[in-house]
Parts: C-alpha cells; structure tokens; sequence
C-alpha cells in the first residue's frame, strides 16, 4: 500500500474542500491516487469536480458559427491551463458542444448557457483531464450580410457583419480584423477616454514642449486623424491589397460596416508566471534551482 503524505493530503483537501480525514481516507481507498480518490469522492459525497476553478486558465480555443443564410454568428472562447489540452480532441469535442448549443438556442449568457447538462460535461472533463476548464465568452453577431474568420491556431476568431456585399468579402475584413486588431469598425466610435488618453500622450511628446499652444493644437489633430486611422478597421490598408482601405473593399461590394467582433485567447486574462525550476526543486526536496 502506498504511504499517504501529509503533502497528498493538503492538495486532496485543496482541489476538493472536503476535511482532512475524509480526504486521507480517501487516498488510502485509492492506495495515494489523488485522481482516483477524487473520482470516488464525487461518487460518495457528491463532490461536482475538483477544485481547479482558482487556477488560471488563459489558453484554449476561439471558434465562430455561422447561419446557412450568412445572416448569424456566434463566436465563442472557452479556456484550458495549457495549450496542450487546448489542443486535445475531448476539449476541442467540448467546445464545440457548447457552440453548437449557443447557436441552437439564440444563448450569450455563458451561466444560463452551462446550465445543466452542459456544465456536467465541463466537470467530467475537468476530472478527466486534470486541468481548469471555463467558457468565458459567447458573442452573437447579426447582420444583412455575415461572414467570419478562425486562425489556424484556433486562437483568433472573428466576424464582421454588413449592410450588402457577399459572405466572402465579409470573411476577408473577418480576415484582416483578425489579423491586424483593430481597436473600433470606424473612427467615430473610438471611446472618449481613449482619445483624451492619446491627447495626454501626444502633448507629453519631446516635440511639443515650448511650442505655441495653437501649434500643439495643430499638430496634435494631425497625430490624432492618423492614430484614428491606423486604429479603426475602415480606415486601415486591407492585409490582401494594402492599396485599397477595408472601408473601400466593402464599399465597392455594395455594403458598409455593421459592425465586428474579434476574440484572442487569454486576451485580459493576467497569466501566474511560474517557476516550474523552483517547483520541482522544492519537490524534490533540493531546494535548489
């Protein structure tokens, strides 16, 4: 039989919140096994899963699905620990379950989404695959004209919707939008605040100081009109053709810009550094990196 540890005891208690001699006897039932004795603990106490839930999860996938009409999307993330299991089919399987019932049931709201059978499928996994698992985000997206892009690394999806035009010039705004990031679809929708946060940036330019106040007026509108440029999506050189702007390929396609969506994985998400050296050190008892 295996020696039980006060060690295998503390992360038992840590991942599941259940009392330290429930927890070793459940490790001497699973002869030290901490997974084996977590999947017998959900069995007999009713434990949901394992407590992973504090750990961040910052990788992951973004996917996108589209109406057969062109006229819907919605675009999801769902997050992992690593990229590994980021990349692993039961994950990839999972996600897409939890898309394709976004799209079924006209649903954004990720806690109404989970509700059910959805969340039992995310807690089996969690069990399975011993990692932290989250559906962060659903976005639904509408429009005359819809069209959508995923990396091929499955961590950058977007979709862009348009008053006219066709689903493929729509997929390569979706395209570009996913490429370059652009931070509003026209230049009249940047945020105030960022305006006035560029503002207070460009006056702090070595440039500036000692000029006339209506000189720095001056050439402040000038940095600002192309701050806007190169941040919103219309204004911006499209990646196919850098002599023809995003505005001017949907224009010639008829449309205009409804509006876009753009979800990086683990874009937001502060990420733990970890020194695994010193984790493995302490574990081995060294002490030493």
């Amino acid at each position: 039989m295996a020696a039980i540890t006060a060690a295998m005891v503390k992360e038992l208690r840590e991942r599941t919140g259940l009392g330290m001699m429930e927890c070793k006897k459940a490790l001497v039932e699973a002869d030290g096994s901490v997974e084996a004795a977590i999947e017998e603990l959900r069995k007999s106490s009713g434990l949901k899963a394992a407590k992973k839930a504090g750990r961040t999860a910052a990788e992951g996938v973004s996917l996108i699905k589209i109406s057969d009409d062109n006229t819907v999307a919605f675009i999801l993330e769902v997050n992992s620990e690593t990229d590994f299991v980021a990349r692993d089919d039961n994950f990839l399987a999972f996600a897409q379950d939890v898309l394709d019932a976004a799209f079924d049931k006209g649903e954004t709201d990720v806690a109404k989404l989970m509700e059910g059978d959805l969340e039992s499928k995310r807690e089996a996994l969690v069990q399975k695959i011993g990692e932290n698992i989250t559906v962060r985000r659903v976005v639904k997206v509408e429009g005359p004209v819809v069209g959508g892009y995923v990396h091929s690394n499955a961590k950058i999806a977007s979709v862009v919707a348009l008053t006219a035009g066709n689903a493929e010039v729509a997929r390569d705004v979706a395209m570009h939008a996913a490429a370059v990031n652009p931070r509003v679809g026209k230049p009249e929708e940047m945020p105030e605040e960022e305006l006035e946060k560029e503002k207070d940036i460009i006056k702090a330019q070595p440039d500036m100081e000692g000029k006339p106040a209506e000189i720095v007026e001056k050439m402040m509108g000038g940095r600002i009109k192309k701050f806007l440029k190169e941040n919103s999506l219309v204004e911006q050189p499209f990646v196919k053709n850098p002599d023809q702007t995003v505005g001017e390929l949907i224009k010639a396609a008829g449309g205009e810009l409804v509006g876009f969506v753009r979800l990086e994985v683990g874009e937001g998400i502060e990420k733990e550094e970890v020194d695994f050296a010193a984790e493995v050190a302490a574990a081995a008892g060294t002490g030493k990196a």
